[in-house]
C-alpha cells in the first residue's frame, strides 16, 4: 500500500503519477486528505450528506483538472481551494431562505458618534480564550448563529484562511461586499461571545 503521508504535497513524481491514472496514488490521496476537507466542507455546509458530496466532488473536479496543476503551491493547498469551491456550489444551489437580521447582534452609536454601549474588556487573550474544549464549542456555536451570508465570509476569511479576492470570486460579490460583511460577521460575534468572555466572568 502506498505511503503519502511523509511525501511533500507537491512531489512531482507523485502528481505525475495521478496525471497517470494510477489508481493506488489516487486512493492514497484520499486517505491522507479526506478528513480534513471534509471538516471543511462541514463548518460551510452544516449537513453531513451535503459535506461528503461536496468533497467527492472536489476529488473528481482535481482529478479532471490535474493538467491545470501547475504545482505553485501545495497539492494539499489546491485540493482545499477547489473543495471549498464545491462546498459553495452546494450553497448557491439550495434553496434561499430568508435570513435573520444581523442588526441586533451590532454595535449600537449614539449621536456624536461614541457607543451606545461601552465595549467590554475580556479576560484573556484569543488564543487562551479557545483553550479548553467547552470554550471552543461555545465559539463554534456562536459562529453558527450568524446569517449565513455573514457566517460564510467568516469562515472563509478567518477559518479558511482565504483572501478577500479569493472570497469574492467564490461568492460572486466584490471586495468592498466581502470587507464589509466580514466586519459586520466579526462585530456580532464578538456580541454573541462578550457574556462568557468579558472580564468578571471565569
Amino acid at each position: 500500500m502506498l505511503d503519502v503521508s511523509t511525501r511533500p504535497a507537491g512531489d512531482d513524481a507523485f502528481v505525475g503519477r495521478l496525471r497517470e491514472g494510477d489508481a493506488e496514488a489516487f486512493e492514497a490521496l484520499v486517505r491522507r486528505e479526506t478528513p480534513r476537507l471534509l471538516a471543511v466542507a462541514r463548518r460551510l455546509l452544516r449537513n453531513e450528506e451535503d459535506a461528503r458530496d461536496a468533497v467527492q466532488d472536489g476529488f473528481m473536479s482535481a482529478l479532471r483538472s490535474l493538467d491545470g496543476f501547475g504545482g505553485r503551491s501545495q497539492l494539499s493547498t489546491w485540493l482545499h481551494r477547489i473543495t471549498v469551491n464545491a462546498a459553495l456550489m452546494k450553497l448557491r444551489t439550495r434553496r434561499r431562505k430568508p435570513e435573520d437580521a444581523i442588526d441586533d447582534l451590532l454595535p449600537g452609536f449614539l449621536e456624536d458618534g461614541h457607543h451606545a454601549r461601552h465595549p467590554h474588556e475580556w479576560r484573556d487573550t484569543a488564543e487562551a480564550l479557545v483553550a479548553s474544549r467547552e470554550d471552543r464549542e461555545f465559539v463554534r456555536a456562536a459562529i453558527e448563529r450568524l446569517p449565513e451570508s455573514y457566517r460564510t465570509v467568516l469562515l472563509l476569511r478567518d477559518i479558511e484562511e482565504l483572501d478577500t479576492c479569493e472570497v469574492a470570486q467564490a461568492l460572486g460579490v466584490s471586495d468592498n461586499v466581502v470587507k464589509v460583511r466580514l466586519h459586520r460577521a466579526r462585530q456580532a460575534l464578538r456580541t454573541l461571545l462578550e457574556p462568557r468572555f468579558q472580564k468578571g466572568t471565569a
